[in-house]
């Protein structure tokens, strides 16, 4: 290559990495509807709330530190059902990578008690290297978490660097079951409002609830396992 070419391509390929620099995140992302097959599982299915999807994605991810103000996060709510305990083993969750093919470095995977109907006291965090199929992600958590009976959200947020990587949706349902789903973008780069907790449609009107499957053990009330079983319980 002469050097007048090889000038060229460099600049070229110096315009192009400015423009992707320059360019900002998007909050949602429409295409196909998304398929996801997870991996088998010897896990009891605990909750199922996978099907019915939208083909829209709303951005839940953690960014690198120059779009800070842009990391943001979705939740969705389940209910553990009366005379039961759940141990908490896997999230699988059908997601899309959009302005980039991916992937994650890992996905934080946050639960939280019920408040007057949004996310309250933290109740566990797992950050997990997911094993992902373009962007349906299943994610074992070890030891795992026990949940009483009661009314909890789960978060999943990608920890994935925008310039390089680009952005991961968590699929919409056509159908909601409990609660909205809700969302924040504390620092407010999306300029959608939500900086706290709220229901997602308020902010981004294609949003609804999510795709997410949970599974682990169910524990009969009665059977009460002690701390030291269900933390090496496999």
């Amino acid at each position: 290559m002469s050097v007048a070419k090889h000038v060229a391509a460099l600049l070229a390929t110096t315009a192009i990495l400015a423009t992707s620099a320059a360019a900002a995140p998007l909050v949602m992302h429409q295409a196909a509807i998304a398929t996801a097959k997870f991996p088998a599982s010897a896990l009891t299915t605990l909750y199922d709330q996978s099907q019915t999807d939208s083909g829209t994605g709303i951005v839940s991810q953690n960014f690198e530190s120059s779009f800070d103000q842009y990391d943001c996060e979705a939740a969705d709510d389940f209910i553990v059902p009366d005379g039961v305990r759940w141990k908490i083993k896997e999230v699988d969750v059908v997601g899309t990578y959009f302005d980039g093919s991916g992937g994650a470095r890992s996905v934080s995977v946050l639960f939280f008690k019920d408040k007057r109907g949004l996310p309250g006291k933290p109740k566990g965090a797992f950050d997990v290297v997911p094993r992902d199929q373009f962007g349906s992600f299943a994610l074992r958590l070890k030891p795992g978490a026990m949940f009483k009976p009661g009314h909890y959200w789960v978060s999943v947020q990608s920890n994935q660097d925008f310039i390089t990587a680009g952005e991961w949706g968590w699929e919409v349902a056509t159908v909601q079951r409990n609660l909205p789903a809700v969302w924040r973008n504390p620092g407010g780069g999306f300029a959608v409002g939500c900086t706290d907790w709220a229901a997602e449609t308020e902010c981004i009107p294609q949003g609804g609830d999510h795709l997410f499957v949970l599974r682990g053990r169910v524990f009969e009330l009665a059977d009460r396992p002690s701390a030291r079983m269900a933390g090496n319980e496999k």
